[in-house]
């Protein structure tokens, strides 16, 4: 049989997921000032589930029929939104620069390659680690102007930050092990429950719930709701399940360089030559890594 050729969609999904993903160090920025940033997150995992949930009643989409895949759901949106962004939120509010913050994340794609061999039977390819070499190369670059002095990090939020880019490597796994057959729409509302059971009670311990109810909180949390709760995380499932996790992850390369030509465009801040050269090299290594 003639292998079968990829729809607009899937040609489409890599490149606006990265996209869509990147908008979310702009909204990070963009509500700093009038959030506290887990009750942020609670509020756009709340909403999320309200949108997502109708959306799924309406379309009478098929919902976990077991408790197994109850927890499976829960136990994914823990890992891919609870523990992961607010592990990131908590330690950048906690004196973590956030280009430290972001270099951490960007080891996801080394520990997927290294973790998919043994807990999926997916073993790497020589090409895909090159490729995946170039890219946290290329992510170095591009962070390096922002990265600052590295003396004097605070330890715990440094913890916590390692952390989260565990929790977000693990919960690709497990999406990936667990979710072959499930709904993709049911299963996203039950994730964002398994989020709300993270960032809910340790947003009563930690916050006071401060929200100022200013135009870019709601610009930011719109967009969080529908732009990269519903969009982004849709195609980011939807390529665990066609592709195999070391190369999708390796996507998240490109987050950092899209996000400073953002910023620079947004906010004004700078874009060197270095930065330029770094966006290159982590385009080139997902390209390899992607085809490998």
């Amino acid at each position: 049989m003639p292998p079968s050729h990829p729809s607009t969609l899937e040609r489409v999904a890599p490149p606006l997921f990265v996209v869509i993903w990147a908008t979310g160090f702009i909204v990070a920025r963009l509500v700093a000032p009038h959030a506290e940033p887990l009750t942020f997150l609670t509020t756009r995992y709340v909403l999320t589930i309200l949108v997502l949930g109708g959306a799924a009643l309406a379309l009478r989409a098929p919902w976990p029929c077991t408790a197994r895949g109850w927890r499976n759901g829960l136990v994914a949106g823990m890992l891919l939104h609870g523990a992961y962004l607010g592990g990131v939120f908590w330690s950048v509010r906690h004196g973590l620069p956030a280009g430290i913050s972001a270099l951490i994340a960007g080891m996801q794609p080394l520990m997927t390659a290294v973790l998919s061999g043994p807990l999926l039977g997916e073993p790497v390819s020589g090409r895909r680690w090159l490729g995946i070499g170039m890219g946290f190369a290329g992510v170095v670059l591009v962070l390096a102007p922002k990265l600052g002095a590295v003396g004097g990090l605070p330890p715990l939020a440094l913890a916590v930050c390692f952390g989260a880019m565990v929790s977000i490597t693990l919960g690709t796994i497990w999406q990936k092990r667990t979710a072959a057959g499930v709904d993709l729409r049911t299963n996203a509302v039950v994730q964002f429950l398994g989020a709300l059971l993270v960032t809910l009670p340790v947003a009563a311990l930690l916050e006071e719930g401060r929200v100022d109810g200013s135009a870019d909180f709601w610009i930011g949390l719109l967009w969080a709701v529908f732009g990269l709760s519903i969009g982004g995380i849709s195609l980011l499932l939807m390529l665990i399940r066609r592709g195999a996790v070391a190369g999708v992850a390796s996507l998240l390369y490109l987050v950092p360089p899209v996000s400073a030509v953002m910023a620079f465009f947004l906010f004004g801040e700078s874009l060197t030559a270095v930065q330029i050269l770094g966006m290159a090299l982590a385009a080139v290594g997902v390209a390899v890594a992607s085809r490998a």
